[in-house]
C-alpha cells in the first residue's frame, strides 16, 4: 500500500442476514464511528429481511401473498421496487427471471418446509401466468389479479447489498465493498487507488477456491450456481434454480453464471435468468442489456468450460481443469 493508505483506519464489519451473512470493508479516517456504522448497516438489511423474507410470516411479502385475488395491498417503497425491477427484468429475459415460482420453490424444499411430493406434482402442473400478468402495480399498492405466490429469492441479497452501499454513503464513507453471501457491490477505490478484488467461486461443492479474480470499480457482480443449494432426486442433484414454465428446478444448468452490472440487484436479477436459459440465449441476452457475464460449465471428470459475454469479460470460450481453479 501507498503511504496515503496508512492514514486511514481500516474497518471490517458483518452481522447475521437473510440465513447468512453481510460484510463491509471500507477504510476512514481516525475517530469513525465504527458501532454506529454497524447498526446502521444492519438496520439497511433488517428491513429487506422484515419486507422480502419468504421465511417470516409476518413479512410484507408473504401479507401480499396471503392477499385474495383483487385485493388492494399497500406496500412498502422498497418492497414496490423490487417488484418492479424484477418485472422489468423479467419482460426483458423473455420470462426467465420470474418471481411467481413461491409454490414450486417450496415444494421442492428451497423454503422453510419440506420437499412434498403433493405439492410438486400441483407446481409442475399449475397453469402459469407470468408475474408482470399476474400483478398489477400502482402508486404504493399492487393488486393481483390471478392467483400468484411470489420468491425474491433471485433478487432480495442482491438488492440488501445495494442497500448496504446506500448505508455507508449516508455514513460519508464513498469507497468500500460491500456484500452478502457472495453477492458484492465495489464503491469507489481502496485508499490505494486500486480496483476491488472479487473472486469467482469454482463451482465445486466439495471445496472453496477461487475459479478467477475480478477488479470492481463502481459496480456489483452476483453469482448464482448448483453446488450450494440443491435437492438430491433419484440420485440427481438438482439447482435450486426454478423453471419458470416447468415448475421444476432448472435441468441441464450452467454450474453458475456471474454477472456484472451497474447494481448488484439487477446482477442478482440477471444471474438468476441466465442459469435458467444457459450461455446461447443468455449471451444474447448480456449483450443486449448491457451486463457481463461468465457462465461455468460442467465437462468431463471435474473440468470447467467458461463462456464469457459483455464488455468486462470479452466474448470468448476457454477450458480449466476444476482442480486447478
Amino acid at each position: 500500500m501507498s503511504r496515503m493508505s496508512t492514514e486511514f483506519v481500516r474497518h471490517a464489519l458483518n452481522g447475521p442476514t437473510m440465513g447468512t451473512r453481510w460484510s463491509a470493508l471500507f477504510f476512514t479516517a481516525l475517530g469513525f464511528d465504527e458501532d454506529a456504522a454497524r447498526e446502521a448497516l444492519q438496520r439497511a438489511v433488517d428491513e429487506i429481511d422484515m419486507q422480502m423474507s419468504t421465511w417470516s410470516h409476518n413479512s410484507d411479502l408473504m401479507r401480499l401473498n396471503r392477499a385474495p385475488v383483487g385485493e388492494e395491498v399497500p406496500v412498502p417503497a422498497l418492497l414496490m421496487e423490487v417488484l418492479q425491477l424484477a418485472i422489468t427484468v423479467g419482460k426483458s429475459s423473455g420470462g426467465a427471471l420470474e418471481i411467481g415460482v413461491g409454490d414450486a420453490v417450496s415444494a421442492w424444499g428451497f423454503g422453510p418446509a419440506e420437499a412434498a411430493p403433493d405439492l410438486i406434482r400441483t407446481a409442475m402442473e399449475a397453469g402459469r401466468v407470468p408475474a408482470h400478468e399476474a400483478l398489477e402495480l400502482k402508486g404504493e399498492s399492487v393488486w393481483k389479479r390471478v392467483p400468484i405466490v411470489l420468491d425474491l429469492n433471485g433478487i432480495a441479497k442482491g438488492f440488501g447489498v445495494d442497500r448496504l452501499a446506500q448505508a455507508l454513503a449516508h455514513l460519508g464513507v464513498h469507497h468500500g465493498l460491500v456484500g452478502i453471501d457472495g453477492e458484492m457491490r465495489a464503491i469507489g477505490l481502496r485508499p490505494d487507488g486500486e480496483a476491488w478484488t472479487v473472486a469467482v467461486e469454482l463451482p465445486d461443492p466439495d471445496q472453496r477456491a477461487p475459479h478467477s479474480v475480478l477488479s470492481l470499480q463502481d459496480c456489483a457482480v452476483a453469482t448464482s450456481g448448483d453446488y450450494r443449494h440443491w435437492v438430491e432426486v433419484q440420485g440427481r442433484r438438482l439447482s435450486h434454480t426454478m423453471d419458470p414454465w416447468k415448475g421444476t428446478p432448472v435441468l441441464d444448468a450452467p454450474a453458475s453464471v456471474t454477472v456484472i452490472a451497474a447494481t448488484c440487484a439487477a446482477a442478482d436479477a440477471w444471474a438468476t435468468a441466465l442459469m435458467v436459459v444457459g450461455p446461447d440465449k443468455g449471451g444474447k441476452l448480456a449483450r443486449i442489456a448491457g451486463i457481463s457475464a461468465l457462465f461455468l460449465l460442467r465437462g468431463e471428470g471435474k473440468s470447467i468450460r467458461a463462456c464469457r459475454f459483455g464488455r468486462v469479460f470479452k466474448d470468448e470460450e476457454s477450458n480449466t481443469a476444476g482442480a486447478e481453479g
